[in-house]
């Protein structure tokens, strides 16, 4: 008898095991709520912003649309990364001080991904000198940017560039 007592009170602890195991509806259901419209908005003025500073060698206001935690990326072909905001402008200051090189940058955004906190913006660049070396020179590149929501303002966070072609290939 015992034995069947213990039986029994093992099979009713496995049973509300298994109840407890078994998958229940969900009481919640997750957010489908994307950025708002003014959200997306920001985010490209963010990153045309951006781009337009560097058309106009505007170091000012590229670093208004740079992180404020000083968090930055820069990826370049046949160029070491660079992570930090400091490192990114020094970069372009240092561009953009060099008078000796007549230089042009034409810009398109192609593509947005846009979420609550993190967005990607995908543009087209195309940077061209009326002469290098004798010779027209252009460089025609996608240019990834990641961009990092804080405190309601989107800062570019990440900018990656591949070449697609360029004269000298």
């Amino acid at each position: 008898m015992q034995k069947l007592n213990y039986l029994f009170t093992c099979l009713a602890i496995l049973g509300c095991s298994l109840i407890s195991c078994t998958p229940q509806e969900a009481t919640s259901v997750p957010s489908t709520k994307g950025p708002s419209e003014a959200s997306k908005t920001l985010f490209v003025s963010t990153i045309q912003k951006h781009l337009n500073a560097v058309t106009n060698k505007d170091i000012e206001t590229l670093k208004s649309t740079l992180s404020p935690t000083g968090k930055m990326q820069l990826v370049l072909p046949k160029t070491e990364m660079t992570s930090t905001v400091d490192e990114f402008v020094k970069y372009h200051a240092d561009w953009f001080a060099d008078t000796t090189t007549v230089w042009s940058f034409k810009t398109k955004i192609l593509d947005t991904t846009i979420g609550e906190t993190m967005g990607i913006a995908i543009t087209e660049i195309l940077y061209s000198e009326p002469l290098r070396d004798g010779k027209p020179y252009f460089n025609r590149m996608n240019v990834t940017y990641a961009l990092q929501k804080q405190n309601d303002q989107w800062y570019i966070i990440k900018d990656h560039a591949s070449s697609i072609h360029k004269s000298t290939d």
